[in-house]
């Protein structure tokens, strides 16, 4: 494997602070809104972040077999994290 280009890792950091601004921007959203659902879509977005921070340490350590694991953690990461983003989205629908 190969160290990522400047441009990759400038998309890959970039990425991660936009998804921390975008939890905290939903967190004072759901503050001065009083909705509590919106706080439930800032704490399903975590699970991502983490996901995309497994990602950016591997690369940074030029992906070694060592930290392999970490490919399994962000996977499953995703995973959950696209669950929780999916159940925190149906929370936000108005009740019917």
């Amino acid at each position: 494997m190969h160290v990522l280009s400047l441009p990759t890792w400038w998309i890959h950091i970039t990425s991660v602070l936009e998804w921390i601004t975008a939890i905290v921007l939903v967190t004072l959203l759901a503050e001065r809104r009083g909705e509590g659902e919106w706080r439930w879509l800032a704490l399903a977005m975590i699970p991502a972040l983490v996901s995309a921070m497994a990602a950016c340490t591997w690369h940074l350590f030029d992906n070694p077999a060592s930290l392999e694991w970490l490919v399994t953690l962000q996977a499953g990461l995703t995973l959950v994290g696209n669950g929780c983003l999916a159940a925190a989205a149906w929370r936000l629908l108005p009740a019917r």
